[in-house]
């Protein structure tokens, strides 16, 4: 079975988006230097590295609505730029999307699935498409933290990048005591990027 593995930047304060955030700016104001290892070119071979590896190993994706409506926007993913930013996207692997209710219009509609069941849903259905890759919460922030509070997080992926917002959405407000367990970290000029095993979460 997949694992299903929650994958985000975030800034040393613990923001995953800066203040501002709109279909203008959907890092908001400035956010895009926790993406800076991602970005900014040229880009290092060691994030060149995590980045091609993760999308390889994704079969499926799993992201809130707030984000869609950035990422199939007009400033959002293109032809040639979608999950994994610069990887092939014709090997882009599906988007499945919590939200309370479909978009009427959709950009980039071969991408995405929408599903009104809840994020243990939207999981679900992943899986079915992911087979023996990883299902990815790749967020927003409470699409995340609502994957943790639920126990259906198996893996959690933090790209740390060197960067103190000092506001903006923040991680883990939804979660409670979860236990971790650190199995790889590996350093970029941009980002330390840490993997852990995620052992449990208490929500009480």
């Amino acid at each position: 079975m997949s694992r299903v593995v929650a994958d985000i930047s975030m800034s040393l304060d613990g923001y995953v988006a800066a203040p501002g955030v709109d279909l203008e700016r959907g890092l908001g104001v400035g956010g895009e230097a926790i993406h800076a290892w991602v970005l900014e070119e040229p880009r290092s071979s060691v994030d060149e590295a995590v980045l091609a590896r993760s999308f390889e190993t994704t079969g499926a994706v799993v992201m809130g609505r707030r984000l869609f409506d950035i990422v199939d926007g007009p400033h959002g993913w293109t032809d040639d730029v979608g999950y994994g930013h610069d990887q092939d996207q014709s090997a882009a692997p599906p988007c499945y999307v919590v939200t309370h209710e479909p978009p009427g219009q959709v950009r980039l509609a071969s991408r995405f699935r929408f599903v009104t069941g809840g994020v243990a849903d939207a999981v679900d259905r992943a899986r079915v498409s992911a087979g023996n890759n990883d299902v990815v919460v790749m967020g927003g922030a409470n699409v995340i933290d609502q994957s943790l509070a639920a126990g259906l997080v198996d893996e959690l992926r933090i790209h740390l990048s060197p960067v103190v917002l000092g506001g903006g959405t923040r991680l883990f407000d939804l979660v409670g005591r979860t236990t971790l367990v650190q199995r790889e970290v590996t350093e970029s000029p941009r980002a330390t990027h840490l993997v852990y095993d995620v052992v449990g979460t208490d929500t009480e």
